[in-house]
């Protein structure tokens, strides 16, 4: 088998390296992305996400393949939910962590989860192989890839050499979709009319408010409006008793860097900032991450994280609007239900047989869900046949 080299830090990794082999622009694999959440310790130390990242060398002695790796002593922070099997592990006496988790930290938003030169047709199965290898020699009860991409759905789930096969599981996320609108008018004209009607009043009913909004990327977000987003952030854990993974160097770290690709909708009224909202945002795709405000204002939550999105996406002509986890109220805004996908290899032989029992039953749940929820969807009937697509650029 091809040879490896480990590396516990991305900063031990060449940048040229690791950004070289990226396929697109998807924030949360950059190199900047994953060295501030090591820089400010929300990986590493006693985090439970030690980096391993498996790197291989072609014949000019740059990397070639790169594959990121999580040791991983817990599993909060990755929105794939495997208590339950955990659970099971220790009432029959066997210990499930470490666990090997292929992933972006921090992140339920589907994207690449390999680097490596376009032209290398063998990449994943030389991945998948090499995955196995060490989950076997370095004793981690399995290995688990989650939220990648579903044009990687073939080679995720194809069987090694040997006839190993990992278990492909599937979940439902709310995404909006850019069907040529040019504007958020010409996006509601897709609705019923009782739906149409509906998110027009949910948007004036803040507007009445005296709130007003702005959108901000780049230079044009300022250090005090992140302090004060990151108070947001913070807040919204707190009313759930908990605290947020992430810290303000963290994102203080990606204003410098990666100021380009970040979208931060402030709510204010009276001069005042109440509420933020940071999104991510590439070529192609946003990304909704976090959200949290300082008063309570009915229709709030939505126009900031859902509304201004799909403005940005229709102005920007971005195909693709993922506004994170969970939220059933997204479907009646145009969310459409979307399947995500994660794959699991358990090295217990027993365990894999019961867990793949699990997502069999788990799968028909998730399908049938996804179905039902299409129907609630608000658009006229054939609305959903156009394709999914930008606008064309106009004079």
């Amino acid at each position: 088998m091809t040879s490896f080299l480990q590396f516990g830090r991305i900063g031990d990794i060449p940048e040229q390296d690791w950004q070289q082999l990226r396929q697109d622009r998807y924030p949360f694999l950059d190199y900047q992305f994953l060295k501030a959440l090591e820089d400010h310790h929300c990986v590493g130390g006693d985090s439970g996400w030690q980096p391993l990242y498996l790197v291989r060398n072609g014949a000019d002695g740059s990397a070639d393949l790169i594959i990121p790796l999580f040791e991983k002593d817990h599993s909060y922070g990755e929105y794939v939910f495997d208590w339950s099997w955990a659970d099971a592990y220790y009432r029959y006496g066997y210990t499930y962590y470490p666990k090997l988790l292929w992933a972006a930290p921090f992140t339920p938003a589907s994207g690449p989860r390999l680097l490596f030169r376009g032209d290398d047709t063998s990449a994943w199965s030389t991945a998948i192989e090499q995955v196995y290898k060490v989950c076997s020699e370095q004793g981690f009860s399995g290995w688990h890839l989650n939220f990648f991409r579903e044009t990687d759905l073939g080679f995720a789930t194809a069987p090694t050499a040997n006839g190993q096969k990992p278990l492909l599981r599937s979940a439902c996320q709310y995404h909006w979709y850019n069907r040529s609108y040019r504007d958020f008018s010409h996006y509601l004209e897709s609705f019923t009319s009782r739906k149409r009607k509906s998110v027009r009043k949910e948007r004036e009913k803040v507007i009445q408010t005296g709130i007003e909004i702005q959108r901000l990327t780049g230079n044009d977000i300022s250090d005090a409006d992140l302090q004060f987003f990151y108070r947001c952030y913070q807040l919204t854990y707190r009313k759930r008793n908990q605290q947020g993974y992430l810290n303000l160097g963290f994102f203080r770290q990606l204003l410098q860097h990666m100021a380009e690709q970040m979208l931060l909708v402030v709510a204010r009224r009276d001069q005042k900032r109440i509420a933020a909202a940071l999104y991510f945002f590439d070529d192609e795709h946003l990304y909704g991450r976090y959200w949290g405000c300082t008063e309570e204002v009915d229709g709030l939550h939505f126009e900031a994280c859902y509304y201004q999105g799909i403005e940005f996406c229709i102005e920007r002509r971005l195909l693709h609007f993922d506004p994170g986890t969970q939220g059933e109220h997204k479907i009646s805004r145009g969310f459409e239900p979307t399947l995500t996908y994660s794959v699991h290899h358990l090295e217990h032989p027993g365990f894999y047989d019961a867990i793949a029992r699990f997502i069999e039953e788990e799968q028909q749940q998730v399908l049938v869900w996804q179905q039902e929820a299409a129907t609630l969807l608000p658009f006229n009937e054939g609305a959903l046949d156009k394709p999914r697509a930008a606008p064309p650029l106009t004079d």
